[in-house]
């Protein structure tokens, strides 16, 4: 069972992984951190959030490059977080090792599939720490539990030592409480960056249209707020409000055959749909591909919800038009590509709304989550970087948007964050009194 002694549910175990110097010089020297139970740690077993992986599996013979990278930064690991059994959810619910307590909406998920981990850095029980992130699992979390997390550019940190979930979008991803821990963690985890890294961005694209999928729900006048404050910081020439489902339907030819496929009249865009569907169909694919000869074999106790999302992967049939889906990808990340250029920056809301209530009914939970991955395939499919960057509480509810970077600009993504929340989280208090 998860260590439950004060630590919101948040720890699978509990050890010290000491650094290999304790020089005060080091980057990271000083900073803890919490690791998912999907990385290998030398002497233990990767758990993979389900108890018969563990019971099936041996102690991980050598730990994973990024949580020795963390290491020989000067961090110490304190113990290996709760996950969704085998990463296939955005909930953060465990049937197995409980649900960890969302510090700052606690009757309501705290997002997965790195839910301990998030939940231990806004709990304040580490300062940062290392989760994963295929379809969401580090934004959604992240935008749950009220605090900073960065999908970074797809391959661009080594998954060596990661159980995968589907290597076509798996991602290292980390979070922090605060921009300044987040940007040296980011300085340690990825290449060096260039010295063009730090250039303010030509265009900054709010397209309505993403913004129009929160509804009128929680009146947190998001879309507001990131206009107001990317004109304040950067000028209003070059804000582009233009919407982006017409933009993946002009620019991604191949598209057109999907969207009546992909299409949910919830999302309200029906490009992003389409784009949400074929990415789901790749990810189903490799998911199968990893795991079907051992669920077939072992026939894992797996709890609601994951037990029915992975038996219909492993046994939905080949899709015939896996090819066409490949082309859309490749489209997909070339427009994204020509949009956004070298110094471009994307804001989408991080995911469509408040945190479900625990336990929420089925039928709108999917259809929560579809209108979630409407946005969250932007960066899986195109394998952009993504940050979330927490606004504040609204009505109770923590509130989030996300910058997005063409692939490689990681460091001018987080760089533009930097530059621009101390403008958001000032409008957002303006825009929403004194309940912010």
């Amino acid at each position: 069972m998860a260590a439950k002694d004060d630590d919101h549910g948040a720890f699978m175990e509990k050890f010290l992984l000491l650094p290999p110097s304790p020089s005060s010089t080091l980057p990271l020297h000083g900073l803890t951190f919490a690791i998912k139970d999907i990385f290998d740690i030398a002497g233990h077993v990767t758990g993979f959030g389900t108890p018969d992986w563990a019971r099936t599996h041996a102690p991980a013979a050598a730990t994973a490059p990024a949580v020795l990278a963390a290491l020989a930064a000067g961090a110490t690991g304190v113990g290996k977080t709760v996950m969704d059994e085998m990463a296939y959810s955005i909930n953060g619910e465990n049937a197995h090792y409980g649900t960890p307590v969302n510090p700052c909406a606690p009757g309501r998920v705290p997002g997965g599939s790195s839910s301990g981990s998030a939940v231990a850095v806004a709990a304040n029980l580490a300062d940062f720490a290392l989760g994963t992130d295929t379809g969401g699992s580090v934004r959604v979390p992240a935008a749950y539990c009220g605090v900073f997390g960065l999908r970074p550019s797809h391959g661009s940190v080594s998954v060596e030592g990661v159980v995968p979930m589907a290597q076509m979008f798996d991602t290292v991803g980390w979070f922090a409480r605060d921009l300044a821990t987040l940007s040296r963690v980011t300085d340690v985890m990825l290449p060096p960056a260039q010295p063009a890294a730090e250039r303010r961005p030509s265009r900054v694209t709010v397209p309505a249209d993403c913004f129009r999928i929160l509804g009128s729900s929680l009146d947190d006048r998001t879309y507001e707020i990131v206009n107001a404050s990317a004109a304040k910081t950067f000028g209003s020439d070059i804000v582009d409000n233009g919407d982006l489902g017409d933009f993946v339907s002009s620019n991604v030819p191949s598209i057109g055959k999907f969207i009546l496929v992909g299409s949910s009249a919830s999302s309200g865009v029906p490009a992003l749909s389409a784009i949400s569907h074929v990415m789901r169909v790749l990810q189903r694919s490799e998911f199968k591909a990893n795991y079907a000869e051992w669920i077939n074999t072992v026939k894992p106790n797996l709890g609601p919800g994951i037990r029915e999302r992975v038996q219909e992967a492993v046994s939905s049939s080949d899709d015939p038009a896996m090819e066409d889906l490949h082309t859309v990808r490749t489209e997909f990340r070339s427009a994204l590509t020509a949009l956004l250029e070298d110094d471009g920056i994307l804001v989408i809301p991080t995911v469509p709304g408040a945190p479900p209530r625990l336990r929420m009914e089925a039928a709108m939970l999917e259809d929560f989550r579809a209108k979630a991955f409407s946005l969250l395939s932007i960066a899986g499919l195109s394998g952009f970087c993504q940050i979330s960057i927490p606004l504040g509480i609204r009505n109770g509810v923590p509130v989030s948007v996300s910058l997005l970077a063409r692939h490689g600009a990681d460091h001018f993504l987080v760089g533009v964050a930097q530059e621009l929340y101390e403008a958001l989280r000032n409008e957002a208090a303006a825009t929403w009194g004194s309940s912010a």
